[in-house]
């Protein structure tokens, strides 16, 4: 009997072929006028495995979630959100009692049982009605926390924003992920993973169109973001001061102002 193939080696194969996609396609330039991060040494590779996602995003990902969006009611859409949302609790748990948060691991647990049995597997979040917050932790916060550093930015094929930290964190949060390692069925596990993956886009759907259509850099925009807000949610929102000012992430709107001057 053939054994089957963990999800890291199922979705590596994915990463592999869209990498080497995005690198024979070309290599995009930075945008004349403006400096190199010092967090993004990669960014040339960076920016056109960007163009790569915003290609897949706008010809496939994007037509599908407004479908998904025009079928679906939005009472429904928020349901299914609500399951996915539920099962993440359990991973959270776990990421917060390894990072050495006892108190708050047991009450996403407890919002895991009260959702699970009260909320019918779910789909609807009585946790929160009851005055427990919603937290999101995964091993990439978590080894942050360990102290592990962010590493270069990278931004990988079809998954998107990332470091080199993060990345290993990925990984790990994969070969954990109970729809895709403890489903047996083929064909129920991708239609779910399916759902999952268009239910996100749905969620940020309005928001990339407002970022369509503004002034600024998009790609530096996206990387800023993101490592703000990683590092933000690895201190709890409560991120320390940075002395030196190149490593701060760069302030995407001063850029565009002193451009505009």
């Amino acid at each position: 009997m053939q054994r089957a193939l963990s999800p890291w080696k199922k979705y590596s194969r994915w990463l592999i072929l869209g990498l080497m996609t995005c690198l024979f396609v070309g290599c995009a330039s930075i945008p004349e006028g403006q400096q190199a991060s010092k967090k993004d040494p990669w960014e040339k590779v960076n920016r056109n495995v960007f163009s790569f996602n915003e290609g897949l995003d706008k010809y496939l990902v994007t037509p599908i979630t407004k479908v998904y969006e025009f079928i679906l009611p939005t009472f429904v859409r928020n349901r299914i959100s609500n399951v996915f949302s539920n099962i993440g609790d359990i991973y959270t748990s776990v990421n917060q009692l390894l990072q050495g948060k006892p108190k708050v691991a047991v009450e996403d647990l407890t919002r895991f049982i009260i959702n699970t049995t009260f909320g019918i597997g779910g789909i609807f979040d009585v946790a929160s009605g009851a005055g427990l917050e919603k937290h999101q932790e995964d091993f990439g916060q978590t080894f942050g926390v360990w102290g592990a550093g962010d590493g270069p930015y990278m931004v990988l094929p079809l998954l998107g924003p990332s470091n080199v930290r993060d990345t290993v964190g990925w990984v790990f949060d994969l070969e954990t992920d109970i729809l895709l390692s403890y489903i047996s069925d083929i064909p129920t596990r991708n239609t779910i993973t399916a759902v999952r993956v268009v239910d996100q886009r749905s969620k940020y759907l309005s928001a990339s169109s407002l970022l369509e259509t503004a002034a600024f850099d998009k790609y530096s925009f996206v990387r800023d973001a993101y490592i703000q807000r990683r590092r933000d949610r690895i201190y709890d929102g409560n991120p320390p001061m940075i002395e030196e000012e190149e490593d701060l992430p760069s302030d995407v709107l001063q850029k565009e102002e002193n451009r505009i001057r």
